[in-house]
């Protein structure tokens, strides 16, 4: 030990922690500012228009090995069900919020409510799942879930192997930061960019290990 009491080196020991003290500025719990200059808005050639940001958003969840298809509000109900005799749908769940009128035009299709919360095996035993969204992000092409109005709970969009998820124009914002400035980091948000997929250590894409193996976005231009 040193006259001090400190160990061998614990005279450099405090230098460095003084050191970071002072660059911390000083009090205990203070930090500095973090600069933040990535992009918030989009600029160059994907600024523009409203329909920049829809046309950005349908091209990027396409490369996100999604479907997308873009529709009228009067056509919505129509388009759902088209989607769901697609895929010969027998039996999907949703939401108990979800708007009537989505399903308005279903027919041979049954539509279980999630309330009370139905079980894990209905849920894989399910042909899909409908849903709404809290934002939607077109550099990304990601939809973002909050638990909010006609979205129901994580693990309606977690089991089923097919997701038919519904995008309202005025939801598509540009970036990500101005899809978090949307959205309250409170609830419970999951994050979708296509349909759910992994890759081993040889780098295999696999689809749908942690999620649905299909994804289809309505993009409803009101």
């Amino acid at each position: 030990m040193t006259a001090s009491g400190e160990g061998p080196g614990g005279g450099s020991r405090a230098e460095v922690l003084r050191r970071v003290r002072e660059a911390l500025g000083g009090a205990r719990g203070t930090r500095p500012p973090v600069p933040r200059r990535y992009a918030r808005r989009l600029s160059g050639d994907e600024a523009g228009n409203r329909a920049d940001v829809l046309a950005l958003f349908t091209e990027r969840v396409a490369d996100n090995r999604a479907s997308v298809r873009h529709v009228s509000a009067d056509e919505l109900g129509t388009a759902v069900a088209a989607a769901l005799w697609g895929r010969e749908a027998k039996q999907i769940v949703v939401p108990a919020d979800l708007p009537f009128g989505w399903l308005a035009e279903l027919d041979g299709v049954r539509a279980i409510a999630d309330t009370p919360a139905v079980d894990v095996d209905t849920l894989a035993a399910a042909d899909g799942v409908v849903t709404g969204c809290a934002a939607a992000i077109a550099l990304t092409g990601t939809v973002v879930l909050d638990g909010g109005r006609a979205q129901g709970r994580r693990a309606l969009t977690a089991v089923p192997a097919y997701h038919l998820c519904v995008v309202h124009a005025d939801q598509i914002v540009g970036t990500v930061p101005e899809a978090v400035e949307r959205l309250d980091p409170a609830r419970p948000l999951t994050w979708i960019s296509g349909p759910s997929a992994t890759h081993g250590i040889e780098m295999v894409r696999v689809e749908g290990v942690h999620g649905p193996l299909h994804l289809e976005v309505l993009v409803v231009e009101d």
